[in-house]
């Protein structure tokens, strides 16, 4: 059943093929454990004390908890899927919750680091140079995934309205405006490409330095090779770029809800996070304007 159900997450759930081969192995996991522990066999048999017996024994091997709730999830939905198909009486995950985590607030670089990195760094005058700046550009003037900026292809940028259109997780479309300014680098980008390659056609826009597709750890780094250059954050990962991207947009006052549509997020909670940092420049602002504060 784990293979149908591995379908049901792809072909109708939309998840990628990514999320679909770490909850196969989640999923061989806990079956590895209950039968070297338990020896069960088949997941009629799967009871609470099963579950709890896993989660204990991933604390125990020191996994954090938020990689135990991912695991947790994966059971969740797969025990969901057999229960609503009749294969199974009671769903044992129905007691499980989710381990509690300390809330992390987003890494970002501050409006001064990011001037410097878009206007102040010296990018090669090459293919790989102008790649990597226009890189750089997209993720923060877009607030695109990583996996967005490597499927974004040629024919998804519209010129004249100044729009892109993203591929999405679970493969959802949607359009984000970009400056001017971004259009006329891409279209200088392009235009380049075609007279340094003699012609050679692509379909992604970005590509390695052996004119491939962009894959994730190019992509890394590529983007913890320029943040290192202007800042001291630990972490100088792609999403820092989006992270920055959301926080800025909220503190130059953009709503709430028009961030969430530009990011692709399917709820409001997940924009949410971003308004820690526009909320304590209020309490800043309140605390030196008030005359009661």
């Amino acid at each position: 059943m784990v293979d149908k159900f591995l379908k049901f997450l792809v072909y109708e759930k939309r998840f990628s093929r990514h999320t679909s081969l770490a909850y196969q192995k989640d999923l061989n996991q806990f079956f590895s454990f209950i039968k070297a522990e338990f020896q069960i066999h088949t997941e009629q048999s799967v009871v609470h004390i099963h579950l709890r017996a896993w989660v204990v024994s991933l604390l125990e091997a020191q996994l954090n908890p938020i990689s135990v709730n991912r695991k947790i999830a994966c059971l969740k939905s797969y025990f969901k899927f057999l229960n609503a198909r009749g294969l199974l009486v009671k769903n044992p995950t129905s007691r499980i919750r989710p381990l509690k985590t300390e809330k992390k607030l987003p890494s970002f670089l501050r409006l001064s680091e990011m001037i410097q990195l878009l206007d102040h760094i010296d990018y090669e005058n090459s293919f790989s140079g102008r790649r990597d700046q226009l890189a750089i550009e997209l993720l923060y003037a877009s607030g695109i995934r990583l996996s967005e900026l490597i499927n974004l292809k040629e024919s998804d940028v519209n010129h004249y309205d100044g729009t892109l259109k993203v591929l999405g997780k679970r493969n959802k479309e949607r359009l984000v405006p970009v400056n001017e300014f971004l259009i006329k680098m891409i279209k200088s980008f392009i235009i380049d490409y075609k007279q340094t390659a003699a012609g050679e056609s692509k379909t992604y826009l970005l590509l390695t330095d052996k004119k491939k597709q962009m894959y994730p750890m190019f992509v890394y780094r590529l983007v913890q090779k320029y943040l290192g250059q202007i800042t001291t954050l630990k972490k100088r990962s792609p999403h820092v770029l989006r992270h920055t991207f959301a926080t800025h947009m909220l503190d130059k006052g953009a709503e709430l809800n028009a961030v969430k549509d530009l990011l692709g997020h399917t709820s409001l909670a997940a924009t949410q996070v971003y308004t820690h940092n526009s909320m304590e420049k209020l309490k800043k602002t309140f605390d030196q304007a008030h005359p009661k504060a």
